[in-house]
């Protein structure tokens, strides 16, 4: 009988993991959650993109970005214009699930000499023949951010001598104080 007990004993030790589905269910519950929570971020990062690029006055001298916390959405960047701002938080306030928004972003002064660096830096990057590529768009994808004659290049470039170009030729720009170069390239993270 001891040894029929034994027997039993180490079945039970065997099987008892397998027998116990709460303990494979709630991990599998717990994966399925982190997935659609994933999902959910991702659907939730799309929709305020797809925002941001939707609004009417967003241009080449705005860069936007923004931070997907839960619900909670903080919008980033500099814009030319004070309704730009406002349009944004307020697109972004009417998707479905953003519960809250905070709205960092900068307006930048109003300035004509500003004003015609902008455009100076425009014509020196999309009339350069390896950058031309980059202007084809609705909204390129090399955004010029000019504040106080210091100017700022965010967005996405193909490769890193097209970043290199771009900075170069920006610096040669008459009246430019300095170029900060934030440009990413394709592929890489920041």
């Amino acid at each position: 009988m001891t040894k029929d007990l034994r027997a039993l004993f180490v079945l039970l030790l065997f099987f008892a993991p397998l027998a116990d589905p709460g303990t494979e269910t709630a991990a599998a519950q717990q994966s399925k959650h982190q997935r659609s929570e994933e999902k959910y971020r991702e659907r939730l990062a799309k929709e305020v993109r797809h925002q941001l690029l939707m609004l009417p006055w967003y241009s080449v001298f705005d860069n936007l970005e923004f931070r997907v916390d839960g619900d909670k959405v903080t919008l980033m960047g500099a814009v030319t214009r004070l309704t730009l701002k406002s349009d944004a938080e307020t697109a972004v306030k009417g998707i479905e699930g953003v519960a809250s928004v905070v709205n960092n972003i900068e307006v930048l002064p109003v300035s004509p000499m500003d004003d015609q660096l902008r455009h100076a830096v425009y014509h020196t990057i999309y009339g350069e023949p390896g950058l031309q590529k980059y202007g084809f768009q609705a909204i390129p994808s090399i955004h010029i951010i000019v504040k106080n004659g210091n100017v700022t290049l965010e967005g996405v470039v193909d490769n890193e001598a097209d970043k290199n170009l771009a900075n170069l030729r920006v610096s040669q720009v008459p009246n430019v104080f300095s170029v900060k170069n934030n440009l990413v390239v394709a592929g890489n993270s920041k």
